[in-house]
């Protein structure tokens, strides 16, 4: 399902204008869920940190037993060409995917060497800086594992996520902060968290439960060079609720503040806004 405008698809070598239908029913993708994607973004004539993305698609792919098809680079390299169509102006997103088409003699596990890849780009405009949303518990939690593929951006997590959100808004809430299966902080249910406590900043420690994202790490570098302390830890729900600040952090709209969890209310502070100000430094300086 289409979320935003103006979409182009690249499939079998060529780009197309619109949303190309690129599986056939009885592909593994389509009825097992060997469906691994990636997202990343253009904006103001950059696409930060494309290639990590693409090359996490590919490592995707291969923890799904999915056997990657195009290098990082020439996926870099399609997906700049694909860009060339957009207005100046506009704000992208850029979806690169892979699945399996056959199984082995069971049918379940994929074949090797028998992949779907396609790229979408969809114009979806970030939401308002000003913007936040308000997280509530949920009674689902993160996978390990042991369970599910979680160090993959795999389709297949996504039912999981879904109905968290489902929950939150069931409650009146945006979304859901969300535990692992320990019981502490791993992520919301879309996104990466971090809080702001006595100006120094805390995010939940990657334990196998949830990606740490590409945005994520970004964020932790800039704020780490312009001399704030960060700690990866293992935080707890307590933690959030005597935060300063807490926002999200994810690809679709890098920066989130969030003002409320749970009955706990918080103000977009400078922290926050730092973050914003840092990343949107560091992406631009990368422009032609």
């Amino acid at each position: 399902m289409a979320t935003g405008k103006n979409i182009r698809t690249y499939f079998e070598g060529a780009w197309h204008d619109g949303d190309l239908p690129v599986m056939n029913a009885a592909d593994h993708g389509s009825w097992l869920g060997s469906t691994v994607f990636d997202g990343a973004r253009w904006f103001d004539g950059v696409a930060p940190d494309l290639h990590a993305h693409c090359a996490r698609v590919n490592a995707s792919a291969e923890a799904l037993m999915i056997t990657p098809t195009v290098s990082t680079e020439d996926m870099v390299a399609i997906t700049l060409e694909g860009l060339k169509a957009f207005g100046p102006d506009a704000a992208v997103y850029i979806r690169p995917m892979y699945w399996a088409l056959h199984g082995d003699a069971t049918a379940i596990v994929p074949a090797p060497d028998a992949t779907g890849f396609a790229i979408c780009l969809e114009e979806i405009p970030f939401a308002p800086a000003e913007a936040s949303i308000r997280l509530t518990r949920t009674r689902f939690r993160r996978p390990v594992l042991e369970d599910a593929v979680v160090n993959a951006k795999a389709g297949c997590l996504y039912p999981n996520n879904a109905r968290m959100l489902a929950e939150a808004r069931s409650k009146g809430f945006h979304n859901a902060l969300v535990a692992d299966a320990m019981g502490n902080v791993a992520e919301t249910a879309s996104a990466n968290i971090f809080m702001v406590k006595d100006g120094e900043v805390f995010t939940p420690i990657p334990n196998g439960t949830f990606l740490a994202g590409i945005t994520r790490a970004r964020h932790i570098g800039n704020l780490m060079h312009d001399g704030t302390e960060v700690h990866e830890t293992v935080l707890t729900f307590e933690d959030f609720e005597t935060a300063d600040e807490v926002f999200m952090s994810g690809n679709m709209n890098k920066v989130t503040p969030i003002s409320e969890f749970d009955g706990c209310h918080y103000q977009t502070g400078p922290v926050t806004r730092r973050v914003r100000e840092m990343y949107w430094d560091w992406a631009l300086s990368d422009r032609p």
